[in-house]
């Protein structure tokens, strides 16, 4: 933990990984860290992950703190670039629709949960993002957000919506925060418990059945703007991706693009049955 906030990990990533830690050296038992072998983190994979059905992305946590933390020990059997990793599946995102998204938002009565949401959905937020942005990001001149230490401790501007603005202003004379752009009740950081509840109960009023998250609308917002003819790279750029091929997977969800593809069945003459 000590060497994780030495070298500015965030405090998610640090909580992941001392925690993966912590299992498996629960697992493993009395054993001395200088002799765990490869054979044990395969057990563990086999009589642990496998035994009781955890994700495959939580396998990957797993071996990322295991890897990191034998990286840094000296007098070790395990091999740490020998860690093989769990084959990953490739699971599309849901997307809402555009009036999915109006529903939604419309659906809102406090001024604040409006707020919230739309920034989220206007600018392709994460949680986190929202939680942190302070007063002073906003540029109103610019119509952009500096999101400071985002994901990967990496700064990003995203642009501003007028009518985004607009509602922010007016929850600006309501609420009138003083240092970060959304408090809590009794805390100078809205929550992101209570902002996950927001969502909820938003999808709820607007009538949304499908199984999403606050994160669908990041989701959204991404392959609403790749429908729109806005460049991948430049959507890469917006969501703070480091990789394009973490935004490539918007191109499988964008229906704008796959009603362009006619079926071959279209150049068939299909008779019709007698009834």
């Amino acid at each position: 933990r000590r060497y994780l906030e030495q070298m500015r990990y965030s405090k998610n990533t640090i909580s992941i990984y001392t925690e993966c830690l912590g299992i498996f050296i629960r697992f493993m038992g009395n054993k001395p860290l200088n002799q765990i072998e490869q054979k044990d983190v395969e057990n563990f994979n086999s009589d642990y992950i496998i035994k009781y059905k955890f994700s495959s992305s939580y396998q990957n946590q797993i071996i990322n703190a295991l890897k990191l933390y034998f990286s840094k020990r000296k007098s070790i059997k395990i091999n740490v670039d020998e860690l093989e990793r769990p084959k990953k599946s490739l699971k599309l995102p849901v997307i809402f629709s555009l009036t999915e998204v109006e529903n939604l938002l419309n659906s809102l009565t406090n001024l604040k949960h409006k707020a919230m949401l739309t920034l989220i959905y206007s600018c392709g937020l994460r949680c986190g993002e929202l939680i942190d942005l302070k007063i002073e990001s906003i540029d109103s001149q610019r119509m952009t957000i500096h999101l400071h230490g985002a994901k990967g401790k990496k700064d990003r501007i995203v642009p501003l919506a007028e009518s985004a603005l607009e509602l922010l202003r007016e929850y600006f004379k309501v609420y009138k925060p003083k240092v970060y752009l959304f408090n809590g009740e009794n805390s100078p950081q809205y929550s992101s418990t209570s902002l996950q509840t927001v969502f909820r109960k938003a999808k709820m009023f607007a009538g949304i059945k499908k199984k999403s998250s606050l994160h669908t609308l990041r989701h959204s917002y991404a392959t609403h703007l790749l429908e729109s003819g806005v460049n991948l790279r430049y959507i890469q750029e917006l969501l703070g991706h480091s990789s394009p091929k973490t935004t490539q997977i918007y191109t499988h969800v964008s229906s704008e693009e796959s009603r362009k593809i006619k079926s071959p069945l279209e150049k068939i003459n299909l008779h019709k049955n007698k009834l």
